[in-house]
């Protein structure tokens, strides 16, 4: 019965992963998605399997580019078919992605039945497979989903160091750690739990050493065949490292909180649950008072975790994945040690009321979730409403709210922002970012730098060349809103905005055409609020009125 237990957990869990998996296509709408695994894996046909590119590790970049090179039948093929169709591409990019987090949902059940048994092992697997952080993020071709199952066959080799010290534990140990690593660097915690498995396992001091040797020796292996050129092209790696601590360290408009912590304790109240996280913390307790060694291997990881996490100044929901294995044992264990305290008559029941107390809230949100990411975008009805209703040429303003292809390959519009608003000091990223320059300690990348263009006067520019139409996206729109004194221009510019332009045209993603949730990086974009009816910011289209908008000649500035 377990093992179908365990295969139906995970056809659920499957299935929550792919519905609605093509969402906004054929625009991938995310920009980390949209810039990062799918267009690398595909450039290293054209360039062999170094990536050039180590702010995130290649892992998924490689398995994508052989999931590509076997679906379309190579690099020419996977290029036309790019070229063709992307939105195809980026969902056989995303199904993959899916098809390797959901692997996680066994090897989590199988973990927990090691270390706290079979109902404890269901409970953790189930938990992980209907929470609403993993499987959200399981519908982008990204690697924060993926990286939870080389995480789950890490703590299923550490859960059997522990339990048993076998070599084959040892080596299931050390290759979920390096292709956590190789996955995502930040998934290096699993290491902990095999450090603390092998110094608490039963058995000789230096049998214990020889085998945690292999199994490091294992994990670098694997750390070197799913990310070589760490080794073979350490400079650009070294460097790539540092760009990236340097981003996660600096300031990004939008964020508001003054405690990366307190933001990552919220976070799990919703992307895990309030039940699960609270049972994690009855978990961990009972373990610290009942069974050191187990509490060795779960605790400290998560602990240290959101500990180092909490301390850069840039902090985002999916962040906190790699966490999310630990806390789902912890949880079932809390749990679990709960339905005993109960008479053996009331076991069952109280194991199913547990059960569903600790799924609840991530299988309502999640399918929540997925009905959204199921219909049209707004960005999708903003499209059709300009094709019908903005001259083919004419000159427009469209915040970096959409990507290149959005606007038309070659470009129906021609697109004014960002290119029109870039000021000395910046240059032009791919599929409309913007870039300001900025001493290398700051490194404001991305959108932030678009914010910092904006002011009223340019509304007056732009109303006495032509260009009459501006569409603003509230994910764009609300970061200098919610942090009003880093960019007053912009501030100040989206209210003349509202003053100056007639509103003709408003798509709203909220039931009932509400306004959105005050942004934040989390909500704004992953529509968890039950008040989400469809993907996509609030987006609304501004008819300027004076200068030569007035006159009606809007087709596009002077030469």
């Amino acid at each position: 019965m377990w093992p179908l237990a365990v295969a139906a957990t995970t056809a659920v869990a499957l299935v929550l992963r792919l519905w609605g998996v093509r969402h906004g296509l054929p625009y991938a709408y995310n920009v980390d998605e949209n810039a990062h695994f799918v267009p690398r894996a595909i450039g290293l046909f054209g360039h062999g399997w170094n990536p050039h590119y180590f702010a995130n590790p290649p892992a998924l970049t490689y398995l994508l580019h052989l999931v590509f090179a076997v679906w379309f039948g190579g690099g020419q093929a996977t290029g036309r078919a790019f070229a063709r169709d992307p939105g195809g591409v980026f969902a056989v990019a995303r199904v993959a992605t899916a098809l390797v987090s959901v692997a996680a949902v066994p090897l989590l059940c199988l973990a927990g039945a090691r270390l706290f048994g079979r109902a404890a092992g269901l409970l953790a697997g189930a938990l992980l497979g209907v929470a609403f952080l993993p499987v959200f993020y399981a519908h982008e071709a990204l690697n924060d989903a993926a990286v939870l199952t080389p995480l789950a066959l890490g703590l299923y080799g550490a859960a059997g160091v522990l339990r048993h010290g076998r070599r084959r534990d040892y080596v299931l140990a050390g290759a979920g750690l390096g292709l956590a690593w190789a996955t995502k660097y930040t998934a290096a915690i699993v290491a902990l739990p095999l450090l603390a498995a092998a110094l608490a396992s039963a058995g000789s001091r230096p049998r214990a050493a020889r085998r945690l040797g292999l199994g490091l020796a294992v994990a670098l292996a694997a750390a070197l065949a799913a990310h070589p050129y760490a080794l073979l092209d350490a400079s650009d790696f070294v460097a790539g490292l540092r760009h990236q601590a340097g981003a996660s360290g600096a300031a990004k408009l939008g964020i508001t909180g003054d405690s990366g912590h307190v933001y990552y304790l919220w976070t799990l109240t919703w992307g895990l649950g309030w039940v699960p996280a609270l049972a994690a913390l009855g978990g961990a307790l009972h373990l610290l008072r009942t069974d050191r060694r187990v509490a060795a291997v779960l605790v400290p990881a998560p602990v240290l975790f959101l500990a180092y996490m909490g301390l850069q100044q840039r902090y985002f929901g999916r962040w906190l994945m790699p966490a999310l294995p630990f806390l789902c044992l912890l949880a079932a264990a809390g749990a679990v040690a709960l339905v005993r305290l109960a008479p053996p008559r009331w076991r069952a029941a109280g194991g199913a009321l547990a059960a569903a107390a600790l799924c609840a809230q991530g299988l309502v949100f999640s399918v929540h979730g997925d009905l959204v990411l199921s219909r049209a975008d707004t960005r999708a009805a903003a499209r059709n409403w300009m094709l019908a209703n903005v001259p083919a040429g004419a000159a427009v303003v469209v915040e970096p709210v959409v990507t290149d292809r959005w606007l038309g390959d070659p470009e129906r519009w021609r697109n004014l922002a960002p290119d029109a608003l870039r000021s000395p000091g910046t240059h032009r990223l791919g599929d409309g970012q913007v870039m300001r320059r900025q001493p290398r300690s700051t490194l404001a990348v991305g959108f932030d730098g678009y914010a910092y263009t904006l002011s009223p006067a340019l509304l007056e520019t732009w109303e006495r060349e032509g260009v009459c139409w501006v569409m603003t996206g509230s994910t764009q729109a609300g970061r200098p809103l919610a942090d009003p004194a880093a960019a007053p221009g912009a501030v100040a510019f989206y209210r003349a905005l509202a003053r100056r332009g007639e509103l003709v045209f408003r798509a709203s993603p909220m039931t009932g055409g509400n306004a959105p949730p005050e942004f934040n990086f989390d909500w704004s974009f992953d529509y968890y609020p039950l008040g989400y009816r469809r993907p996509g910011p609030l987006v609304e289209v501004y008819r300027l009125r004076g200068a030569r908008c007035a006159s009606g000649l809007a087709r596009g500035p002077r030469a």
